[in-house]
């Protein structure tokens, strides 16, 4: 038996070990939500656009690319910058607390409500020509 040969096999399961224990970061696709490092907020990646809502209104969401916790939001021909804040459900929640509007956002649809009253101010929100509004819209 070589000298190096003890060292060779304790280098060789060391290695094995660290590929076992770590593993990749998931992708996450639109529906697919993924737990942010503190194990308590979804992240969900979603698309920018016109959200067409109940009762014929719309809002504008434009994610930021950068920061990943502020959105600008069109609504009633005002625009709004708002930030992500941790919800207890873990569900993205953003607020813009000076004007009192909360806008949360799930896969499938998006909600604004007014973050004062706890009233919705458009509901059923949901992406304008996307393949879930049309598959919402059809059936």
């Amino acid at each position: 038996m070589t000298p190096h040969r003890p060292i060779i096999i304790i280098f060789l399961c060391g290695l094995l070990a660290a590929c076992i224990l770590t593993r990749p970061e998931p992708e996450a696709s639109p529906r697919q939500a993924v737990v942010s490092g503190d194990g308590q907020q979804l992240q969900f990646k979603l698309a920018s656009g016109v959200y067409r809502c109940e009762s014929g209104q719309n809002v504008q969401i434009q994610r930021d690319t950068i920061n990943s916790n502020l959105i600008e939001i069109s609504w009633q021909g005002n625009r709004r910058t708002l930030l992500r804040y941790d919800s207890t459900s873990g569900l993205p929640r953003y607020e813009d607390r000076q004007h009192g509007l909360l806008w949360i956002d799930l896969p499938w649809k998006g909600v604004l409500m007014d973050a004062r009253s706890g009233r919705p101010l458009a509901n059923e929100c949901k992406l304008a020509g996307s393949a879930r509004s049309s598959e919402r819209a059809g059936g």
